[in-house]
């Protein structure tokens, strides 16, 4: 598995009026198998920093490195494709494809044959506590928690390294919350993968392994 790490990442928001300095010398390295929250107020940087792990934008200034190489020299479509998954708040679930579909979508995506993917897709359905009863269900027939496992089975079942998740449990009583936590942690240890946590959440902070906080566009503690 590979490390992502940043290194003395700036970066600056610019328009016609105004420039914003979201991130501010940023260094820290994420290592497969743990489980991260990154917290801090609103404009404090970690959604920008979620995005250039992502590899959606690059920084001003500093590098962002997968595996020991600069994201600006890598094709970062097919590294959006192969080695990071994101689960928005939204979810982004299909709302017209069913629960076994929606998670079977990137790996035919990607090439899987549909008895393959649906293999898959089952497995990691299971691993969050889905059960088959529930396979043909529509995301509107299932309670909020259960949407929240849909989607992190289909983050799991791409096999990607990093799993990033924006606010995942902002919509979430604190029960759900807390299930939502425990499972991200179980999942990067058994599955040794990169599991990185934008929140608001103190829910998920408890539980995560490493809490990076940001305030102003610098890790604080």
């Amino acid at each position: 598995m590979s490390t992502m790490s940043l290194d003395d990442i700036k970066y600056i928001y610019k328009s016609k009026y105004q420039s914003v300095q979201a991130l501010d010398g940023v260094t820290v390295t994420f290592e497969p198998g743990k489980f991260y929250a990154v917290a801090g107020r609103s404009g404090s940087g970690k959604t920008t920093m979620l995005s250039l792990i992502a590899g959606l934008d690059l920084p001003t200034s500093g590098k962002v490195y997968f595996g020991g190489t600069d994201t600006k020299k890598i094709d970062r479509d097919r590294y959006r494709l192969e080695h990071v998954s994101v689960i928005y708040q939204s979810l982004n679930l299909f709302p017209l494809l069913n629960v076994i579909e929606n998670v079977t979508f990137p790996l035919e995506y990607k090439g899987a044959s549909k008895a393959d993917a649906i293999a898959v897709a089952t497995e990691k359905l299971a691993a969050v506590g889905i059960d088959e009863a529930k396979f043909k269900r529509l995301p509107s027939m299932l309670s909020g928690g259960e949407q929240q496992r849909v989607a992190i089975a289909r983050g799991l079942a791409s096999k990607t390294e990093i799993i990033l998740a924006d606010e995942p449990t902002g919509s979430l009583d604190t029960e759900n919350s807390r299930l939502i936590a425990q499972l991200l942690k179980d999942l990067a240890a058994k599955e040794n993968v990169c599991v990185i946590v934008v929140t608001h959440d103190p829910v998920v902070v408890e539980y995560a392994d490493i809490v990076i906080k940001l305030s102003d566009g610098k890790i604080v503690a």
